[in-house]
């Protein structure tokens, strides 16, 4: 398998399951991502909050995922300006 963060090979005995929707023990029609066990341990395991609210504010049929990712970067760190993210 190959990490999904850093992209090491590892083997699958010793990867990591993880399941971006919150919800690893309904496996029916699901693929997971796989980390090796020290990316894993760097995973966020603490509860999103208000992610999904404020996904729902930002979110508008029609947008350009550069367009989402900019409202999204916005919203969530104000003072930071989204054009520093862009690739030149």
């Amino acid at each position: 398998m190959s990490c999904t963060a850093c992209g090491d090979s590892v083997p699958r005995s010793e990867a990591r399951e993880y399941d971006k929707e919150g919800n690893r023990w309904e496996r029916h029609d699901k693929t997971f991502e796989h980390f090796c066990k020290d990316c894993f341990r760097e995973l966020c395991h603490q509860p999103r909050g208000d992610l999904e609210s404020t996904l729902a504010e930002i979110e508008s049929r029609g947008l350009s995922q550069a367009e989402f990712l900019e409202r999204y970067l916005t919203a969530v760190d104000p003072g930071d300006d989204p054009a520093d993210h862009r690739d030149a």
